[in-house]
């Protein structure tokens, strides 16, 4: 094989130290604080190096990339899977002379790194679902708390962090014991229809412990709720930076309701537009602005780093993996964490229950024959190939609705049986 980096370099990167390999150099050594990074640096410029690779291990790399990229490098951030050692010389200087080998041949594949802002949306993207999933498990101390005192609240109420359940949970704590003034906090709608199922399940029984578990709870619950609302502010600064300010008013149609933990950030429509120069995601059965603006944390707005649509889906993890060996196929899992291929997929599942959706419709028939795991899969795999599509080819989205697909499928199946039906020298007669 021929060299194609001649000045080029390998660090192994660890939690206290990173190892450094020039062809030919002895393995040098630096510690992981900033000034060493920068040590790390000089070191490289001082014997003419201009292409580093280094493995994306944990949230280790990130500052050193950083700092290298300041400085001039050619800095690749590669997957630690593409560099295994071989078996039994697994050492971290041989591993980062290893790296330095192997991105000298170019024979390693450049992660995909999101630009600064980017970065910072990401960062508050991932931080606001952690807090939303921290926030539902004090909503389950909440149940437990009222439970353990015979509220049962939670079988009455939909949802007992709604406005009616969070007042009457306020109004607990606050002393009240009183069922007709607690009923009384629901809305209007709920009293309406089970006024007396609303008073049976607040006749409780209060206990101390409950009581102090119920207002622990309740705390963490609103205090993850400031913690929420604080992304949200930062996320709707980077979105307006990023979307130049526009404005929804000048919108012609009203955007795509958000169901479930919408941000609370203006005019969110208008600015992912103008990121995307106009073009409309929410085409896309299942895409809202809200999701739409978690896959641009995920994948930045330029999807032309992804050469074909196969390329895309398979850094998303959402391609079959092909592992054949002679005439045997063999089923292989492909390992991935890449967030913004779960966000395919739960869009994937709120579409397979839809009646109206031609990939819902998929989806179930698929469900039918191989089970729900490769139905999320495969319809995933298609709402993403849309998406590459319609910002790379411009392709012009038409929504096909389920009995159209149905439609579709009737037909082909009809074909294939006429074929069938030729080989066999059968005719097939149509009942009118």
């Amino acid at each position: 094989m021929k060299k194609i980096r001649k000045h080029s370099a390998g660090i192994d990167i660890g939690a206290q130290q990173i190892f450094v390999a020039i062809e030919n150099e002895q393995v040098k050594v630096f510690d992981t604080f900033t000034e060493d990074f920068i040590s790390c640096g000089n070191h490289l410029k001082s014997h003419g190096i201009e292409s580093v690779a280094m493995e994306a291990t944990g949230s280790y790399w990130m500052v050193l990339y950083m700092i290298l990229e300041e400085m001039g490098f050619e800095t690749w951030l590669v997957d630690g899977r593409e560099t295994k050692q071989v078996p039994g010389r697994k050492t971290d200087i041989k591993d980062c002379q290893w790296i330095q080998q192997l991105h000298s041949y170019g024979l390693l594949n450049r992660c995909f790194v999101l630009e600064e802002h980017m970065k910072n949306l990401r960062s508050y993207t991932r931080l606001r679902d952690d807090h939303i999933r921290s926030a539902s498990m004090h909503i389950q101390h909440m149940q437990k708390a009222l439970l353990e005192m015979n509220i049962r609240l939670k079988e009455v109420l939909s949802q007992i962090h709604g406005v009616s359940g969070l007042r009457i949970i306020e109004a607990i704590l606050s002393g009240a014991r009183d069922k007709q003034k607690l009923a009384n906090l629901c809305h209007s709608s709920i009293l309406k229809t089970k006024r007396d199922k609303v008073l049976k399940s607040l006749e409780g029984y209060y206990t101390e412990s409950g009581l102090f578990a119920l207002r622990q709870a309740y705390q963490s619950y609103q205090f993850y709720q400031m913690q929420i609302k604080a992304c949200d502010q930062e996320i709707e600064k980077q979105i307006k930076i990023l979307g130049k300010n526009k404005s929804d008013d000048n919108l012609e149609s009203p955007r795509k309701p958000i169901r479930h933990n919408k941000p609370q950030v203006d005019n969110l429509g208008a600015n992912m537009l103008s990121i995307f120069k106009n073009i409309d995601a929410t085409k896309i059965e299942g895409i809202t602005d809200y999701s739409w603006m978690k896959l641009l944390s995920e994948t930045s707005h330029d999807l032309s780093k992804w050469k074909t649509e196969k390329h895309f889906t398979s850094w998303l993890g959402l391609a079959p993996g092909q592992n054949w060996s002679g005439k045997k196929r063999r089923s292989k899992k492909k390992r991935t964490n890449n967030q913004a291929g779960r966000i395919f997929r739960n869009i994937a599942q709120s579409l397979i229950k839809s009646k109206t959706s031609a990939i819902g419709e998929f989806g179930r028939r698929l469900r039918s024959r191989k089970g729900p795991m490769v139905a999320i899969k495969a319809m995933a795999r298609k709402l993403a190939i849309l998406y590459w599509k319609l910002f790379i080819e411009g392709m012009d989205y038409i929504k096909k609705g389920a009995q159209l697909y149905r439609e579709e499928l009737l037909v082909r199946k009809q074909k294939n049986i006429k074929k069938l039906a030729n080989e066999l020298n059968m005719k097939v007669i149509v009942n009118q």
